[in-house]
């Protein structure tokens, strides 16, 4: 089985999940839309894969809002475009934070700025246990999605809702891909300076990311078994 790792800029690394994918039998395609020498102007011209040979989707972060027409420009209607062919195609999607957002926008729901930044190691609501458990999740976002209106809502926290199904798709507002080399590239980036004006020390989540990368692995492995299995229907 093949999965295209959608990776909006350099940074967004497949990280966990990739590895368990992997571990199911997978075998990784990555593309990277916008590249390091653009990441603070990325309204660049983008060629999207064909998703033709594809079992699976993954979209993963970036830093901007999948609101964001002005700042993204033409690809981010390009990906949507993608996301809703995937959608009909009966392609499974999995959409992680930004990806999440963009897979909720392209099939009905909204996407719009939260009211303040989650950053950090954080407990959510889960409903389907079966798919993933309540955490600690870690979370870097600024902005929050409404579901679809044919999706279900499967988890939530008192910042925004963090999961929805529809289809053969799930799209998570956290972040189960990511350990310590890929927040540091987040910091390295720009990052340092968002978490500290946003209230939070960049040592302390690099090392509580640390300190939660055996249990974070598990889990994360737990989310893509269940995925795999419950709603794309792969395994």
């Amino acid at each position: 089985m093949r999965a295209l790792i959608l990776r909006p800029d350099p940074t967004e690394l497949p990280g966990l999940v990739g590895k368990s994918l992997v571990a199911h039998g997978f075998e990784l395609v990555s593309h990277t839309i916008v590249s390091a020498e653009r990441y603070l102007t990325p309204n660049v011209e983008a060629d999207l894969p064909a998703l033709d040979g594809f079992d699976l989707v993954v979209l993963l972060g970036a830093p901007w809002g999948a609101w964001d027409d002005d700042t993204i420009g033409p690809w981010l209607g390009d990906l949507l475009e993608t996301l809703r062919q995937a959608q009909n195609d009966d392609v499974p999607v999995l959409g992680i934070c930004f990806g999440g957002q963009a897979l909720a926008r392209a099939l009905g729901g909204t996407v719009a700025p939260g009211p303040e930044p989650e950053i950090g190691w954080v407990d959510i609501e889960s409903d389907r246990p079966d798919l993933f458990s309540n955490g600690p999740w870690f979370q870097w976002h600024y902005d929050r999605f409404t579901p679809p209106p044919q999706a279900t809502e499967i988890a939530r926290n008192a910042a925004a809702s963090q999961a929805f199904v529809i289809g053969r798709s799930m799209g998570v507002q956290f972040h189960p891909e990511v350990d310590a080399a890929e927040l540091q590239g987040w910091l390295d980036l720009g990052g340092h300076g968002e978490a500290l004006s946003a209230g939070f020390d960049p040592d302390v989540l690099v090392a509580d990311t640390e300190r939660n990368l055996v249990a974070g692995e598990q889990r994360t492995h737990q989310l893509v078994t269940g995925f795999l299995q419950h709603v794309a229907k792969l395994i």
